[in-house]
């Protein structure tokens, strides 16, 4: 029997990304796009979805009950995928309140909402920031049983979405399940993001602005293939169940830039070491055992030619 999915955030930078993988997975359900329209949305690359009969965008914001249970009364959604969150942790250092409203009370509003209407599944986008950081020079990954210790206001807001939801299912029986996913690279994502914000610069032949001595170490993918693994946790994960996403692909900062300045054929004159971010994490690095054993994903696309197909796109 077709279904309804909605994606909360469908119309942000992995929101976008799953949107279509969604689409092409699910032949015989509806795909509800649930969005703000918020400063890093892009309406625009939905365009392709909006010819699709079973698409819908709605303009709406998860954290105000009118609009989440007018959501549910006129679509009906049989499944909540919630991508909806602010996102970069320097605007969370600055507002911190306004990431605990959209981040935290925002999927409380759907939470609350899903059990009133029955939903039969509510997956939560967490991150693996989550967990804090681990030393520059550590071997170790984080699993999903390592301890929620997260250093910034935007990891806090989103250790608190996955306790709350966590929590709606022990207490209203809510079935849930929580993805937490490693750094995410690629098309339509919002200028003010790291990979985004060196090529651009380095087109213009500005200063590439690196935070403290660039040592940082992320771990990165692609949103296609967060995506996918986002589509196997639907279809087989467990409720109840947290699944780390990641790729294995783990890279300083520094490294990163210079990668990409060598993929424009620009030298490394153009970085320029600034003063670190409060609280910068030191190492990001988790294990994708679990999804990888128990549910059959793995990451498909490489690395060096998905970041080339981004740098190229940025460029036009």
């Amino acid at each position: 029997m077709p279904r309804t999915i909605a994606i909360a955030g469908g119309a942000g930078f992995i929101g976008i990304a799953f949107t279509y993988e969604a689409l092409r997975h699910y032949p015989d359900d509806r795909i509800i796009v649930f969005d703000k329209l918020t400063y890093a949305s892009d309406r625009n690359a939905l365009l392709e979805a909006e010819k699709d009969s079973r698409f819908r965008f709605i303009l709406g914001d998860i954290s105000s009950s009118e609009d989440v249970n007018s959501l549910f009364k006129e679509e009906h959604p049989d499944i909540i995928v919630n991508f909806a969150a602010e996102s970069h942790v320097d605007r969370s250092i600055e507002s911190p309140a306004l990431f605990m409203r959209t981040n935290a009370e925002g999927p409380a509003v759907l939470m609350a909402a899903a059990v009133k209407y029955g939903l039969e599944r509510f997956h939560q986008i967490s991150t693996d920031e989550v967990y804090g950081d681990l030393p520059i020079d550590s071997n170790e990954s984080f699993t999903e049983d390592s301890p929620i210790r997260p250093s910034s206001p935007y990891a806090a807001s989103k250790a608190a979405a996955d306790h709350l939801a966590l929590a709606f299912m022990r207490t209203y029986g809510l079935n849930v399940t929580i993805t937490r996913c490693c750094n995410n690279y690629g098309t339509h994502q919002h200028s003010e993001k790291f990979i985004p914000t060196v090529i651009r610069n380095a087109i213009a032949g500005n200063p590439i602005p690196i935070y403290g001595t660039g040592k940082n170490i992320r771990e990165w993918i692609t949103a296609e293939d967060h995506a996918k693994a986002v589509l196997a946790v639907i279809d087989r994960g467990k409720p109840g169940e947290i699944y780390n996403i990641g790729s294995g692909i783990r890279i300083s900062n520094l490294e990163l830039a210079r990668t990409i300045l060598s993929l424009l054929g620009k030298d490394d004159s153009l970085i320029s070491f600034t003063t670190d971010r409060k609280g910068h994490d030191r190492r990001y690095s988790i294990s994708s055992d679990k999804i990888r054993n128990e549910l059959g994903w793995a990451p498909e696309d490489d690395f060096l030619s998905s970041l080339w197909k981004t740098v190229r796109w940025y460029a036009g």
